[in-house]
């Protein structure tokens, strides 16, 4: 438990759409941010009319920012027309905070009006990679206000770090900072922002709501990552990948943690680069932050590079060549592979004994080898497609499978049993229209297994049902191996309706 407070950043163009939002926020916020640079310019009267007349539903406190497209705002506002908002006496009827740049100075409000905001909070937003500036930054704004914030953008995860040490600092100088990595590589500081002492953290009222990259949305903060509850010792997991922001393991594992009443959490990781992650942020003999990191899942594209960083690796990721669950015990990194037993169980469920059938693999990934590995343990005929068959030909060699051109080998497809997509082909986002094989490839199957999850139904499953081909999606596979990667994380047995459930319905 934290005594951190959620900040709602509520933005619209129109007084009435505002008032709307503030209503929703109020229900969850300890702070409603007001972005009165989102106005129209001709609302802002009404605006400050509706505000005052929220105070009849809403006693919480209001943060009013008034921001310039420089520092991330929505308009292109001049130095003067800033100051003459502040200037408004109107501001003081009804908000309690103010969020103001460095170049309006508190002390002229006050010496205008004879009052003051019960809190400032002096901020500055970094776009470039220019992150020398922070030091400064803070050191400047924290002579002039109590709270500081402090926002820079993050390409990637190691980008964060330096504004995440000027936490510890703030804290030894008993100072208050919100320090916020923008990007998708920065959500984790928002997630763990208030366990390790920034005053607040911000979140968008709803998914495609946000005010700014990275945001994540209020209910989420609250009911999956449950960012009040958490504190220093809070065990951290995540999902150690690129892309991650479409994952649902966060979903579920969170949904598990907080059935067994654990303090845990677990975050995405967007790593583009695995080395620096490890040695900046992992190792505890050379990383740069102080953290509880117990443990990560590992995904596209490192479940094959992840093993060169291991001190101990078990048996059937070894054989496999690639591991997608990490523990860190006594500051050792411990590899498994919880792909294979997720992979095989919903198939056997579905198909049955797959001695002697005919199996084709689509793919030569992690996510593949960790299917070759179950498939010939099961006593199955495998045979490896792929678009690019002299990028897989040591893949095929290393499995002893016959190898295919997915593009040409029709005849081939067609004997199989059952065709395997571990490509990421398919998946949410980019390459959601596209698929690895067509209905008229698949028409001859038993069954059509997508390993992809997210959506539910892939382009790959639509094809396979066009032609009455059974398919499998890849949420149990999911669930699976996300079970095994909770019991190897803490020794308890996974609840599996709840881990279900959370990630089936945030594809709904």
């Amino acid at each position: 438990m934290n005594n951190g407070k959620l900040c709602v950043s509520v933005c619209a163009k129109t007084a009435d759409e505002f008032i709307q939002k503030i209503k929703k926020a109020g229900e969850i916020a300890d702070v409603i941010e007001l972005r009165f640079d989102c106005i129209n310019d001709l609302e802002t009267g009404n605006l400050f009319r509706v505000v005052k007349n929220s105070r009849k539903f809403y006693n919480g406190k209001y943060l009013v920012t008034y921001r310039s497209e420089e520092q991330g705002g929505k308009k292109k506002l001049s130095l003067e027309t800033r100051k003459e908002f502040w200037l408004d006496s109107h501001i003081f009827e009804f908000v309690e905070w103010a969020d103001l740049e460095e170049d309006i100075s508190e002390e002229t409000i006050n010496a205008l009006w004879g009052k003051a905001f019960q809190k400032v909070i002096k901020s500055h937003h970094i776009f470039s990679n220019n992150h020398d500036l922070l030091l400064s930054k803070f050191e400047k704004l924290s002579s002039e206000a109590k709270t500081v914030k402090l926002a820079v953008q993050a390409n990637k995860i190691t980008d964060s770090i330096q504004i995440w040490k000027l936490l510890k600092k703030a804290k030894l100088e008993n100072k208050k900072l919100i320090p916020i990595a923008m990007g998708e590589a920065g959500k984790w500081t928002r997630i763990l922002g208030l366990a390790y002492g920034s005053p607040m953290t911000y979140a968008s009222l709803e998914e495609g709501n946000e005010t700014a990259p990275g945001q994540i949305s209020a209910k989420d903060l609250i009911e999956v990552y449950r960012v009040k509850e958490l504190d220093k010792q809070s065990g951290i997991y995540g999902v150690v990948g690129n892309p991650v922001m479409h994952s649902l393991s966060p979903y579920m594992h969170n949904a598990a943690f907080n059935h067994h009443g654990l303090n845990a959490v677990y975050i995405p990781f967007e790593v583009s680069n695995l080395d620096e992650f490890i040695k900046r942020m992992v190792r505890e003999e050379t990383r740069e932050i102080e953290w509880n990191l117990k443990g990560f899942s590992v995904t596209i594209p490192h479940k094959e590079t992840i093993i060169k960083h291991l001190d101990f690796v078990d048996e059937d990721a070894e054989a496999i060549g690639a591991v997608n669950t990490v523990k860190i015990f006594d500051g050792k990194l411990h590899g498994y592979n919880t792909d294979a037993h997720g992979f095989i169980e919903p198939l056997k469920t579905s198909y049955g004994d797959l001695k002697d059938a005919n199996i084709g693999i689509i793919g030569n990934g992690g996510a593949a080898r960790a299917c070759i590995y179950a498939l010939k343990k099961e006593g199955a005929n495998v045979k490896i497609f792929a678009r690019n068959p002299e990028k897989a030909e040591s893949f095929a060699k290393e499995f002893e499978a016959e190898l295919f051109d997915l593009t040409t080998q029709n005849s081939k497809i067609k004997t199989q049993n059952i065709l395997i997509n571990t490509t990421p082909l398919g998946t949410i986002g980019e390459l959601e229209n596209e698929t690895p094989a067509t209905s008229e490839q698949l028409k001859n199957l038993h069954m059509a297994y997508d390993l992809v999850y997210n959506p539910f139904e892939t382009l790959f499953m639509r094809e396979a049902k066009s032609v009455d081909v059974p398919t499998l999606g890849g949420l149990a596979m999911l669930v699976a191996q996300g079970m095994k990667q909770f019991e190897i994380w803490t020794g308890l047995e996974a609840p599996m309706q709840e881990m279900s459930r959370a990630a089936l319905q945030r594809l709904k």
